[in-house]
């Protein structure tokens, strides 16, 4: 990084990103902002620069060969697993700042020497304390999959053995033995000790809403087009298998939405305004690569204007809007998705955004990192009178 970049950095405060710090003595301090960056996105901490005034206050090489020192050691002995650290000296105004750039950790969570966990919150850091937030951690660092928790209250009996068996026995071709169940579950990894995981919950489970009552569908009807609105046209809580969602939720959308003749006899009873197959992509999408960490319901919202599809969880692995768009896939919940194909009514490959792009590409996907969230909105063609 140059002078001109660094002023241009420093102009623009500190973030989630970046840090300013005047001077640095205490290396569990500093240990502490490294942590918050590891578990976060990473980011850079400026040296030499006054957190309250922006002001450039430099360094002397005295301290500069002191901070060196420190800094390697605040990384390596007071954050636990230790991290590597980049460090730069950048002379500004005939003043020197010391630029340290923490990368974002393939080892989370990232402890002090105390075992306390910090994540970046805006331009300052928090402590970790929930288990929801440490289990999410633990997934980025593939320690821990959300799918694979064991339901503590289940067992067999809260299964469908109907769905299970007609699915096995499709599947792979030979018979299914109830008294197996157990065995078949363990293999599968649907669960274990009679008991039930997520996937095996969400795939194959009955009284959902009792089972996994955090994972369900709202899904209301605008009338216009601002979520704030108090009065809506209709509105449902959907529970149920991952197959129960996805049906109920395509009709939910697809019945509010305008048929259009399309080149049609006027005999025929025309086609959605948003291709069904767009629908079926997105929504299974959401379903199979939500965060189920967060206990929170995907929302199904429909406006006058456009349909928005919201999963919790912002995209895995660090992906970016730009390479899911293009077909660039991670996926978060691998058991869900390698049975998908088979009690979902889709084609499945890893590609269903950029199907959808392909086929109706007046929509929108963000990925809401601080909200833990993704967005999709779908554009609904205006209305011809």
């Amino acid at each position: 990084m140059n002078s001109t970049e660094l002023k241009e950095l420093i102009g623009k405060g500190e973030t989630s990103t970046v840090q300013f710090k005047a001077n640095i003595n205490n290396e569990h301090s500093i240990a502490q902002e490294m942590v918050a960056f590891a578990n976060s996105k990473g980011g850079v901490i400026l040296i030499g620069v006054d957190d309250k005034t922006w002001e450039i206050t430099g360094l002397t090489d005295d301290d500069l060969r002191r901070l060196a020192n420190l800094l390697v050691n605040a990384a390596n002995e007071h954050v636990k697993s230790p991290i590597f650290i980049e460090t730069e000296t950048i002379e500004i105004e005939e003043k020197k700042v010391m630029l340290v750039k923490v990368s974002e950790g393939i080892d989370k969570p990232y402890k002090d020497k105390d075992g306390v966990i910090f994540l970046k919150n805006g331009a300052n850091k928090r402590k970790v304390t929930s288990n929801e937030e440490i289990s999410r951690l633990l997934q980025s660092s593939g320690y821990m999959c959300a799918e694979e928790r064991i339901l503590p209250h289940s067992s067999l009996v809260d299964l469908n053995w109907d769905k299970f068996k007609k699915f096995y026995e499709e599947k792979y071709k030979e018979p299914c033995d109830k008294e197996s169940l157990p065995r078949y579950f363990s293999n599968l990894r649907l669960g274990q000790n009679s008991k039930i995981n997520v996937a095996g919950a969400l795939m194959f489970g009955q009284n959902l809403q009792k089972l996994t009552p955090e994972f369900f569908i709202t899904a209301i009807w605008f009338w216009g087009n601002e979520l704030t609105d108090n009065k809506y046209r209709s509105s449902e809580n959907i529970y149920g298998t991952l197959d129960e969602l996805y049906h109920r939720g395509f009709d939910f959308i697809l019945s509010k939405l305008h048929k259009i003749q399309a080149g049609q006899s006027f005999n025929s009873i025309g086609k959605s305004e948003i291709p069904e197959t767009v629908i079926t992509e997105l929504l299974v999408n959401a379903l199979i690569h939500r965060d189920y960490f967060i206990n929170d319901s995907i929302k199904l919202y429909v406006f006058e204007n456009r349909v928005e599809i919201i999963s919790p969880g912002r995209f895995p692995n660090n992906l970016t809007e730009a390479q899911v768009k293009s077909g660039v896939r991670r996926t978060r919940n691998n058991i869900i998705a390698s049975f998908a194909p088979d009690i979902l009514d889709y084609r499945g490959a890893g590609s269903g955004v950029l199907r959808a792009i392909q086929l109706y590409p007046d929509f929108d996907l963000v990925n809401e990192i601080e909200n833990e969230r993704v967005i999709v909105t779908i554009k609904r063609p205006p209305v011809v009178e």
